[in-house]
C-alpha cells in the first residue's frame, strides 16, 4: 500500500481494517471507480476473507459510463464535470444500490499528468453511502499520478472507517448507541 494524502504510510492496512469491521458487522461493500481504475476493488480483494463482504465493483473512467453503469444523473455530468463532490456521492450511491450492497464507495478526480475540464491535478473526491446516509471528502494532492491514485485509495477507506465506526457509536440511526454498563 503507499503512502496517503500526507505522504505518510498508514499504519497497518486500511483495507485489511475495512474488511475486517465489515465482516463482523455482517454488511456488504460495492466500489465505483474513475481515476483509481480499479486500484481500490484491487487492494480490498488482497485481504484473505473478503468473499464475505465485497460484491464487485464498477470502474468507469469514460464519462458516460458514470452514468450508463453507475446511474449518475446525465445532466449533473453535463452540468459540473466527472469531478465534483455530489458526482462523487451519486457514484457511491449507485454502486451501492446497483450491486445491492450496504455500502458503496467511490472515487474520482484528477491524476494528471495534465489538468481536466479546468480541474487541476491532484483535485480528488472520495465518497461513501451507507445505511446512515452519505459523506464526501475533498482531497488536495500533491505528486505524480501514481502518488495520486494510491493516495485517494487509502483515503476512500479511510473516509469508510470512519463512517462505519460513527455508525457503530450512533446504532445506526442517527442516536447515540446504549453503552454496556
Amino acid at each position: 500500500m503507499g503512502s496517503d494524502a500526507d505522504g505518510a504510510r498508514p499504519v497497518g492496512n486500511p483495507a485489511a481494517g475495512v474488511v475486517h469491521s465489515l465482516s463482523e458487522r455482517h454488511e456488504t461493500l460495492a466500489t465505483v471507480e474513475s481515476l483509481t481504475g480499479g486500484l481500490l476493488a484491487a487492494s480490498i480483494v488482497e485481504i484473505a476473507g473478503v468473499s464475505g463482504i465485497f460484491l464487485g465493483g464498477l470502474v468507469v473512467y469514460a464519462t458516460e459510463l458514470k452514468s450508463l453503469l453507475a446511474g449518475v444523473p446525465e445532466d449533473l455530468l453535463a452540468e459540473r464535470g466527472p469531478v465534483d463532490p455530489d458526482v462523487a456521492v451519486a457514484l457511491a450511491q449507485g454502486g451501492r444500490r446497483r450491486c445491492g450492497a450496504d455500502w458503496g464507495l467511490a472515487t474520482t478526480g484528477v491524476a494528471g499528468p495534465e489538468p481536466q475540464d479546468g480541474k487541476p491535478v491532484g483535485l480528488v473526491y472520495v465518497a461513501v453511502a451507507g445505511p446512515d446516509g452519505t459523506d464526501v471528502r475533498q482531497l488536495d494532492l500533491d505528486g505524480g499520478r501514481d502518488h495520486i491514485r494510491s493516495a485517494a485509495v487509502i483515503e476512500a477507506l479511510r473516509l469508510l472507517t470512519e463512517r462505519i465506526h460513527s455508525t457503530d457509536a450512533t446504532g445506526g440511526d442517527g442516536r447515540a448507541a446504549a453503552r454496556p454498563r
